[in-house]
């Protein structure tokens, strides 16, 4: 049986011949969410605000459909490198039936919850009204992008990476294309930028379907006499669910940092507002990043499952070097550039003033970022998703949020809001320290123990 190239290729190669179609589709992701935020924000402020309050329920949706990937990917990588191809199938099934089951879920949620979750951030009545608009549309229409996110992993992890960057990238370019129609020609105003999210996922998934019909030889979907099996699931949901609760502690600390600064922040909503435009200005720096652990993840994943030690080292190591070196150019353009960066958002001189000092310190997190990053992708893909997991609460919740807390104390008492924003590089500092001991203890355990060149793997009985 010929070896996928994951197990052949050179590993310089094979990084930027997976990374470069999921960095590139990643890219035009974050041109929407700026894109996006950009045409919101000439509605209004409160509507750019509404639309960033909304971000940590959209994201925990994303978060869900991500992490449940994660482990689908993972478990197909051990399967194909181990040549058994029936498992393969199984768990795309099983993975397919889990994305279903979790968009229903999120859209009884969001139905129920909606009005709560902005309740408890804001209590301006317009900001609450046009945020609970957005969130329906997003969350009651989630099949989109459940069923895309998790049809693109399944080439991912079959090494078709340009085949998921186009059904990621026709996705967000119909996003774009619909926002200002949505938005001003049919006067939908925030409910037209949902719509044109919504749609643009749906197209995603369509696109992302026929491509696995077409060209995915390595897995056949085959759900006649279908029953969930627990094992697999069970499986998936050991390595995904880590990585789920990873995203999600984003999710509660976007909304815990919301209220601090809405509450203590001189700015209020303007601070929120100029932190929802933070994360939308840094996808561009972290969608690159994130695409080269994508990528990893499935060489990794596939090597694991091959037992090839030297091949996955090598991987770790260019990834993080290369990933240090994408963050430290995002931490330059942010140091030099913060306030034609606002003016993209239509900002006034009050969200200018929070802006600007804000961009700048937040970016002196990126390049200690990167390595936690590029790290991150060797937890995954061996079945430690907990590393990550872990990494992620101590970061977010444990130092980031009490930080934040204290900080927006202090400034408020001293008249100095932008001491809240130091808190993200001294939560990147423990990050680093939380990882570096994870990965030592990931290598003393597990792949020390790998043959340098790997066992030839079984074929199919």
């Amino acid at each position: 049986m010929k070896e996928n190239k994951l197990g052949v290729m050179p590993i310089n190669k094979l990084i930027w011949n997976m990374s470069l179609p999921i960095i590139a589709s990643m890219l035009v992701q974050a041109l929407y969410n700026i894109v996006d935020s950009i045409f919101v924000s000439q509605i209004s402020e409160q509507a750019l605000t509404a639309v960033s309050l909304a971000f940590p329920a959209q994201q925990l949706m994303i978060s869900l459909a991500s992490g449940t990937a994660v482990g689908i990917n993972a478990l197909l990588g051990h399967a194909l490198g181990a040549g058994n191809r029936k498992r393969a199938n199984d768990v795309a099934c099983n993975g397919l039936f889990l994305a279903v089951a979790s968009s229903l879920a999120c859209c009884v949620l969001v139905a129920l919850f909606s009005n709560t979750f902005f309740s408890a951030q804001t209590k301006v009545q317009p900001i609450i009204d046009m945020g609970n608009a957005y969130l329906y549309i997003v969350g009651c229409c989630s099949m989109g992008v459940f069923v895309q996110i998790t049809f693109e992993r399944l080439l991912q992890a079959t090494g078709r990476s340009i085949l998921s960057m186009l059904t990621q990238g026709t996705g967000a370019i119909i996003n774009i294309i619909l926002d200002p129609i949505f938005i001003f020609v049919l006067d939908l105003g925030v409910a037209g930028a949902a719509w044109a999210t919504v749609v643009g996922q749906v197209c995603g998934a369509i696109l992302a379907i026929f491509l696995n019909h077409k060209y995915n030889k390595d897995i056949h979907l085959n759900f006649r006499g279908f029953r969930p099996n627990g094992h697999i699931i069970g499986g998936i949901y050991a390595i995904g669910i880590p990585s789920v609760i990873m995203m999600a502690i984003g999710s509660v600390m976007t909304f815990l940092m919301n209220k601090i600064l809405i509450t203590y922040h001189a700015a209020k909503e303007t601070a929120a507002t100029v932190f929802g435009v933070y994360f939308k200005l840094n996808s561009f720096i972290f969608m690159p990043v994130f695409g080269l652990n994508n990528g990893s993840v499935s060489i990794l994943a596939y090597n694991f499952g091959a037992r090839k030690r030297a091949r996955m080292t090598e991987c770790i190591k260019r990834v993080a070097l290369y990933a240090l070196a994408i963050m430290t150019a995002g931490m330059l353009i942010f140091q030099t550039m913060p306030q034609p960066l606002l003016r993209l958002f239509d900002a006034n001189e009050t969200m200018i003033a929070v802006g600007v000092p804000a961009l700048r310190i937040i970016s002196l997190s990126f390049p200690i970022a990167a390595i936690c990053i590029a790290m991150g992708g060797a937890f995954q893909a061996t079945g430690k998703s907990v590393y990550s997991m872990v990494v992620s609460f101590i970061r977010q919740l444990i130092f980031l949020i009490p930080a934040a807390f204290v900080l927006a104390l202090i400034g408020q008492n001293t008249g100095n809001s932008d001491l809240v924003w130091w808190s993200y590089p001294i939560a990147e500092i423990v990050s680093l320290a939380v990882t570096l001991v994870c990965y030592f203890r990931l290598h003393r355990r597990i792949l020390s123990h790998l043959p340098e060149n790997g066992e030839t793997p079984a074929e199919d009985e």
